[in-house]
């Protein structure tokens, strides 16, 4: 007959797997940092069009804020033109600003989408279907790797399992980078492991994870995470600017996300005008600046990258 085990031997067992068995309540100071020896930067989601990237580094410059990530095309890459790509590629190595790209074909596009407007089909996410829309991803991620992107957004881990074998096999550049996606739901030390063994290079948890539940994940792995300071309506609207100094301590190293709106499906559709979004790439930016400003009042020894740092995964072009 078994025996139940007991909640300390089960916290045990997880350690035993390299898992802390409680999450972070004392939040200790991770010992981890940039290569550069800091310990938070800057990640802009929201690039729609490349006239965004222009507005965000002249705002960055009014304010004096490094920016080290953009996100682009959350909308879908399939819907940039190459010329277009091509010019935002060279304008981000040029500024070294790390480029992620959000791949267009994704469940909401196929034709069983309907199933994620229901609230029991909602919770599925958007992790692929079928062996034919794996390869429909891969393919849109070609257009953007031949144009000398480097990094991506992923949020199935079927996807990203295959991905990284591309990667180790040359099947694509070995520099290639894969950022995990809020909407892959991780949010503990044991997805965070399991996301780190299956070759993600970065991770973004849920958008509303706690000081402790970060202290935990961090104990697990050692990629930086990506913690939203700010975060749309649909998501909670949460803004979290007075606890960065302490994000910043626990969770180091790691990228301050920033995306205030209403929600990403009304943010991020194709017929937004340049215009709106270069109003709030603006507005970003600005965001940014508050949080250093809090970070550098209240904890002054945590250090903020300076721009271009050498271990950004730069666009390959010419």
């Amino acid at each position: 007959m078994f025996t139940a085990k007991r909640l300390d031997e089960i916290q045990r067992f997880m350690e035993k797997q390299g898992l802390p068995g409680r999450d972070a309540y004392a939040l200790p100071t991770s010992p981890l940092t940039f290569p550069d020896g800091a310990n938070y930067r800057m990640e802009i989601a929201g690039i729609e069009y490349h006239s965004n990237f222009v507005t965000m580094m002249e705002e960055a410059r009014k304010v004096k804020l490094p920016i080290h990530r953009a996100i682009c095309t959350v909308g879908g890459s399939t819907y940039m033109p190459r010329a277009d790509m091509v010019d935002l590629a060279k304008r981000a190595r040029d500024e070294r600003v790390e480029l992620v790209m959000v791949i267009g074909h994704r469940k909401g596009w196929d034709v069983g989408a309907r199933e994620l407007g229901y609230p029991e089909g909602a919770p599925q996410g958007p992790r692929l279907r079928g062996s034919d829309n794996l390869s429909y991803w891969v393919e849109d991620m070609m257009r953007c790797l031949e144009v000398g992107i480097r990094g991506f957004l992923v949020y199935d881990e079927g996807l990203l399992r295959l991905l990284a074998q591309m990667r180790a096999d040359g099947f694509i550049p070995k520099e290639t980078i894969f950022k995990w996606s809020v909407f892959g739901g991780q949010c503990s030390a044991a997805g965070a492991k399991l996301l780190e063994d299956l070759g993600a290079n970065t991770m973004n948890p849920i958008s509303d994870v706690s000081l402790p539940i970060l202290g935990s994940i961090r104990a697990a792995v050692r990629m930086p995470m990506d913690v939203y300071m700010i975060i749309v309506d649909s998501f909670g609207g949460m803004f979290r600017a007075y606890e960065a100094p302490e994000v910043a301590r626990v969770a180091s190293p790691v990228y301050f996300k920033i995306e205030p709106g209403t929600s990403e499906a009304d943010i991020y559709k194709p017929w937004v005008s340049a215009a709106q979004h270069d109003e709030w790439i603006a507005a970003k930016v600005r965001i940014g600046s508050v949080l250093r400003e809090i970070v550098e009042r209240r904890a002054p020894e945590l250090r903020l990258s300076e721009q271009g740092p050498a271990d950004l995964t730069l666009p390959a072009v010419d």
